[in-house]
C-alpha cells in the first residue's frame, strides 16, 4: 500500500495542500473547523509525514551517530541506556555502532554515519585508535561531536568523563587504608587515555603514602574480548612472580573477575591473602563470591549528559550561535565489597 500524500487528502477535502499542511502543523490562520477535518481524515488514512522531505526542509536528519567499544560491556550498555532515554524525548533517532576496539572499523564508521547526514555524533574511542583524522574531519563539518569514557584530549570537542585518576587513587588508598603493604596494579592499554590516568592514579596512591614503586607490580591488560581471561593470566602469573603481594588494583572489572577466578583455583584466600578492588561496578561484581570492591562509574548519568552536550550544540548550530566546548567530569564513588578487608 503506497504512502498517503497531503495531494490526496487535500483532494478528498477540496481544499489546497498548503492548507492540509497548515491544519496538520495547527497553524492560526487556519480554521478549526478544517483543522479538525484535516486531522481526522489524516488519522483515518494513517498519515505520515515524510521524513526525507522534512529533512530537506529543516536541514536535520533528527538522526545522531553512537559508536562505542563494545555493546556487550555493561558500562557501555548503560550509556547506551542514558543516551536513548534522552534522545527519545527529544524526537531523535540512534544509529548505534561497534568498533570491536579497532581504529580501521571505527574510521569506516565515522564515514558511514557522515554519509548518513546524521546531524552529530557521540563516541567512546577504541583502545587502538591513535590517529584522529577521521573525528577532525566531523569537526571540519561543523557536526557537532561529543567524546565520553575514552577520550583524545587533544580535539577541540565537548566530552564527558569521570576523573579516573582521582577515582585509582581513591582505590588505591582504600587497598592502603585496609592494612595492604605491596599492592600491584593491572592495567589497560599504554596508550589509552583513562588506562593512563587510573595508573598514575595508583601510582600517586603509593607515592603519597611512602610507597615505593615498582615496574615489575604492573602488568598490562588489552581489555578486549579476552580481558576475562587475561585477568586469569596475569593474576596466575602476579602469584608466581611476586607471592608477596597482599593487595591489587584492576583496571576494569571483568579483569578483576577473570583475577578472583584464578585465585579460587589457586587457593589464593581473597581478601585474607590478598585484597581486590575492581572498576566499573558492573552487575556480576555484586554477586560473585567474594563480592567486588569496585569503582562504580555512573554509565547512565554519562550517558543523559553526552546527549543533553550533542543536543545543546545541535540547537546552537541550528541557531547559528557560537558553541562552546565543555569537560563534563561526574562524580565516581568506591563501593566497598568483600574483596577488601
Amino acid at each position: 500500500m503506497s504512502q498517503v500524500t497531503l495531494l490526496q487528502i487535500a483532494e478528498q477535502l477540496n481544499i489546497s495542500v498548503s492548507t492540509v499542511s497548515k491544519a496538520l502543523k495547527d497553524y492560526p490562520d487556519v480554521s478549526e473547523k478544517t483543522k479538525g477535518l484535516v486531522q481526522e481524515l489524516a488519522k483515518t488514512l494513517n498519515y505520515k509525514p515524510n521524513a526525507f522531505a522534512v529533512n530537506l526542509r529543516t536541514k536535520e536528519s533528527k538522526t545522531i551517530g553512537l559508536i562505542i567499544p563494545a555493546i556487550v560491556h555493561h558500562f557501555f550498555s548503560n550509556v547506551i541506556k542514558g543516551i536513548l532515554d534522552q534522545a527519545e524525548k527529544k524526537g531523535y533517532l540512534v544509529i548505534i555502532l561497534q568498533s570491536n576496539e579497532s581504529y580501521e572499523l571505527e574510521k569506516k564508521q565515522i564515514d558511514l554515519l557522515l554519509r548518513q547526514r546524521v546531524d552529530g555524533i557521540l563516541i567512546s574511542i577504541a583502545n587502538t585508535t591513535r590517529n584522529y583524522t577521521h573525528l577532525s574531519d566531523v569537526i571540519t563539518q561543523g557536526k557537532p561531536l561529543v567524546m565520553f569514557d575514552k577520550i583524545a584530549k587533544i580535539l577541540d570537542c565537548s566530552k564527558v568523563v569521570i576523573d579516573d585518576r582521582k577515582a585509582a587513587k581513591d582505590a588505591t588508598q582504600h587497598l592502603i587504608d585496609t592494612g595492604c603493604k605491596r599492592i600491584a596494579h593491572f592495567r589497560g592499554p599504554l596508550l589509552s587515555q583513562n588506562s593512563i590516568d587510573r595508573f598514575l592514579g595508583y601510582k600517586e596512591a603509593l607515592e603519597e603514602n611512602n610507597f615505593v614503586y615498582d615496574s615489575s607490580l604492573v602488568y598490562i591488560c588489552e581489555c578486549g574480548d579476552s580481558s576475562f581471561e587475561e585477568g586469569k593470566t596475569n593474576a596466575k602469573r602476579l602469584i608466581k612472580e611476586h607471592p608477596d603481594v597482599d593487595g591489587i588494583f584492576i583496571n576494569t572489572d571483568l579483569v578483576a573477575i577473570g583475577a578472583l577466578t584464578a585465585f579460587e583455583k589457586l587457593g589464593v584466600k581473597v581478601p585474607d591473602d590478598i585484597s581486590v578492588v575492581g572498576f566499573s561496578n558492573w552487575f556480576m561484581s555484586s554477586v560473585i563470591s567474594p563480592t567486588l570492591t569496585t569503582i562504580n562509574q555512573p554509565g547512565f548519568k554519562i550517558g543523559k549528559s553526552a546527549f543533553k552536550q550533542l543536543y545543546k550544540e545541535l540547537k546552537l548550530k541550528k541557531n547559528n550561535l557560537p558553541i562552546a566546548h565543555k569537560k563534563i567530569v561526574l562524580e565516581s564513588t568506591l563501593v566497598k565489597r568483600g574483596s577488601t578487608k
